[in-house]
């Protein structure tokens, strides 16, 4: 005989939508690999793309640009500039901005009417 209380169902609190979505992905990803969800990423960017077009990503592109312009200012994506061209530099050899350089420099250009 259990003692009073023991073995009885307790209630179980509902499950949160969050909680619901991570588990979900959870068994997707345990089930499919970690790989999947890059496939399945390119197949919508590709069928997103054939639907709106190209033009369609310039203009997210701009909005999101803009919006993070306004919430964190020019002086935030300059010192973001200076970080990320500081640390290439710490991981390139010397040579790599030259290279790059020459690359540029003979790439065919747009013209501009």
């Amino acid at each position: 005989m259990l003692p009073s209380g023991e073995g009885e169902d307790k209630p179980v609190p509902p499950m949160t939508s969050s909680d619901a979505g991570r588990k979900g992905g959870s068994m997707v990803r345990d089930k499919y690999g970690e790989d999947y969800y890059r496939i399945i990423g390119k197949k919508g960017g590709t069928r997103l793309k054939e639907t709106r077009g190209a033009e369609y990503y310039r203009d997210i592109a701009r909005k999101g640009g803009t919006a993070n312009m306004a919430k964190y200012g020019p002086e935030h994506f300059s010192e973001m500039g200076k970080k990320g061209g500081k640390t290439t530099k710490e991981r390139q050899d010397p040579d790599f901005y030259s290279r790059i350089g020459k690359i540029g420099g003979s790439a065919r250009r747009k013209k501009i009417d």
